[in-house]
């Protein structure tokens, strides 16, 4: 009887929420002051707003209600805290909502008392914003547990590597991962390879092929490095290893190679020019820009600016690992252009194969069949660097920039960071002169005013 004559209040343009005076507040008002609600109550309320007690308030509009905390924060801030929609499809859902309701203002007064009292509404956003985190990290655990050194390789390759590079250096690229790098680590989640796992397979790379070890380092690094960008690892071990690698490295003692007097270069240069076919127009661009044997016969077309008679040899093809420019004199300006008229990526092509490079034995099988055994290809590096030492022409640092010599000094190198390149040019250009029998007093005097 007690709720139709609210109801019927309330229909009579009045608030369903009206509460009468005498018995039915009575009975409502109990020592602890909460629990002030009946389901049939929370079922049947309507625009309006019932207090449960402790404050904790049903509040009503049409059909639609919601569950709300009123209380007085601990800076003493009043703050109404939100506990969630109200289920009234029926009685049964009424009642478990209200039950759940009075849970929820519960836990909210337990923080309220403790000592030093807490927030509700602070603790909930830090539990939410725990939960987020934990979320986040799961999904980014699932993520590196699927992403596999292979997978993060080859992602790296398709969008960084490739459509920058000609087809064959491309494959290249990817293949010197896959081909020495262990079954094992190439299919393990990138995430799980350790400090210790990589440096096992660079030192043992290292140890038989110094080069190729470091071309697997640089572009490990390079996968690791996108890795840890886009979350999936949290360091980049292999950059780590750069100095430890280099320390413990032990190199071969060098070897001079044989080399042919400087004075009797522009003599084997006209007899080289007699002999037909891309061996010797490699071995004679090799020579007038002293640059080694592998970064001629790998060199592709997408590494010069003719314009400027500029070439540039990417660091991971460089002893060194870094980039290296080399200004062209007018000969190997000319050998290009023949070059370039018969096609192919690679300047110095293998014949009858031209989507590959020469063989590193062409140019020594050239020697041969000009019965000069004497000498090899590395010598005229040596030819070089003697004459421009011996002869002034520029200055140490020049010379050796010009032969892609590191720096021996640590130091030094470290704030070095010169790169000569108008002295570089005009030495490469008096060496061609010399070679071809032209004075380079020029370059002497161009030393001197420096």
């Amino acid at each position: 009887m007690r709720m139709n004559a609210r109801l019927a209040g309330g229909l009579a343009g009045g608030s369903a929420c009206t509460l009468s005076k005498g018995e039915d507040m009575a009975k409502k008002t109990r020592a602890t002051g909460i629990h002030l609600l009946s389901t049939r109550e929370v079922l049947n309320a309507r625009d309006c707003e019932l207090a449960d007690g402790g404050g904790l308030l049903l509040r009503c509009s049409g059909e639609n209600a919601t569950w709300v905390f009123r209380y007085t924060a601990p800076s003493g801030k009043r703050r109404e805290m939100g506990l969630g929609t109200c289920i009234r499809n029926n009685a049964q859902a009424a009642g478990a909502s209200l039950t759940q309701a009075r849970e929820l203002a519960n836990r909210a007064r337990t923080l309220l008392a403790s000592v030093p009292p807490i927030d509700p509404i602070d603790e909930r956003d830090k539990a939410r914003a725990a939960a987020r985190e934990a979320e986040a990290k799961r999904k980014a655990a699932k993520i590196s547990s699927a992403t596999t050194l292979s997978r993060a390789a080859r992602a790296y390759h398709e969008k960084l590597v490739e459509p920058f590079l000609p087809a064959k250096r491309s494959a290249d690229w990817i293949n010197s991962l896959e081909n020495h790098v262990p079954k094992e680590l190439w299919h393990k989640p990138i995430a799980e390879i350790s400090r210790q796992d990589l440096l096992d397979l660079l030192r043992d790379l290292q140890n038989r092929m110094a080069d190729t070890a470091q071309r697997v380092r640089v572009r490990l690094d390079l996968v690791f490095d996108d890795a840890l960008e886009k979350g999936v690892i949290s360091t980049n071990h292999v950059a780590m290893l750069v100095t430890k690698l280099r320390r413990d490295h032990k190199p071969k003692r060098s070897q001079s190679h044989a080399a042919l007097p400087y004075s009797e270069v522009p003599g084997f240069v006209r007899d080289l020019r007699n002999q037909p076919g891309i061996a010797a127009r490699a071995l004679e661009f090799t020579l007038f820009t002293a640059a080694r044997t592998g970064e001629s016969i790998g060199a592709t077309w997408s590494e010069f600016d003719l314009d400027k008679a500029l070439w540039t040899i990417p660091g991971e093809r460089m002893k060194g690992g870094e980039d290296h420019r080399v200004y062209l004199a007018a000969r190997p300006l000319e050998i290009l252009q023949e070059m370039k008229e018969l096609g192919g990526d690679y300047v110095f092509a293998s014949l009858g194969h031209m989507d590959r490079p020469m063989s590193n034995m062409a140019m020594l099988a050239l020697l041969k069949r000009m019965k000069r055994v004497d000498i090899t290809v590395h010598g005229f590096r040596a030819s070089f660097s003697t004459w421009s030492n011996e002869n002034a022409i520029a200055r140490a640092d020049v010379i050796e920039a010009c032969l892609a010599h590191k720096e021996g000094d640590k130091i030094r190198a470290a704030y070095n960071r010169a790169t000569f390149a108008t002295e570089r040019r005009k030495l490469l250009t008096a060496w061609a002169d010399y070679v071809e029998g032209r004075p380079v007093s020029h370059v002497v005097e161009m030393v001197l005013a420096a």
